[in-house]
This record gives structure tokens, sequence and C-alpha cells, in this order.
């Protein structure tokens, strides 16, 4: 692989390089390394508002950064339940840190979810050497 791209255990991974955690019923989620890696210097993200309802599916958060755009969808059908405030003052948190300090939201499921289409780290780890192969 060309370049090394930080996939912590425990988490679990989208094919559009989102993650999920998943404490106490409550879902968090935000942007891989790779995704946030592929936009660059992130400079604006739109978060959701706290008590909003969001289909599974539907996106919840929008970052912008120098050279695009990029959508976050929800995992789950829920309840936005926190948002990381300190994006919008400090956008670069989710280049700095995606796994920590750069979370995006938090959903508490209102509808049951198998997460068995996710990917786990080592498969997410081989969902990118694939990807960087076929470049």
């Amino acid at each position: 692989m060309s370049e090394e791209y930080e996939v912590p255990e425990g988490y679990l991974y989208t094919k559009d390089h989102e993650w999920i955690k998943i404490e106490d019923n409550i879902i968090t989620i935000g942007i891989t390394d790779y995704g946030q890696k592929k936009l660059r210097d992130i400079v604006h993200v739109e978060l959701p508002n706290i008590g909003q309802t969001v289909e599974e599916g539907e996106v919840v958060a929008t970052l912008e950064s120098i050279k695009a755009s990029s959508e976050v969808y929800s995992p789950v059908t829920g309840k936005i339940v926190d948002v990381n405030a300190k994006l919008a003052d400090n956008p670069e948190l989710i280049n700095e840190d995606p796994y920590e300090k750069g979370w995006i939201a938090k959903i508490e499921p209102t509808e049951e979810r198998d997460f068995s289409d996710l990917m786990e780290a080592d498969e997410y780890r081989k969902y990118l050497e694939d990807l960087e192969e076929s470049v």
C-alpha cells in the first residue's frame, strides 16, 4: 500500500469511509483517516441539530474542504443526541484526529439495526489496499 492509514480496532467501517462506534446503545459517527486524507484540509462542517431525527442513509453532516464537499450519512434511523460543537470553530480536528477529537455526531437508534454489512478494522484495511491497487 502506497500510504499508511490509521484503522483502529473497535470501530465499524463503511465503504464511504465513515466509521461508527457503538457504546451503550449510542452510535458515534465520523469519517476515517483515509476519508479525511482524500478530502485534505477541512474548512467547514455543517452539523445536524441535537434532537433531530434521521433515517438510515440520510445525510447528517456536510464536510467542506478546499478540494471538495463530502456528505456524511447516518448508519441508523434514530435521534441526534449530541454533536461535536468544537468542529464549528475547529473543523481541522477531523484532519488532526478523525477518530477521537474529530467525531461528528452521536445518534440514539430508534430501530434495531444489524451491522453485519459494515467492515471490521481488518476488512476495512483490506478494502483500502484493494482500492489503492485499483488506482
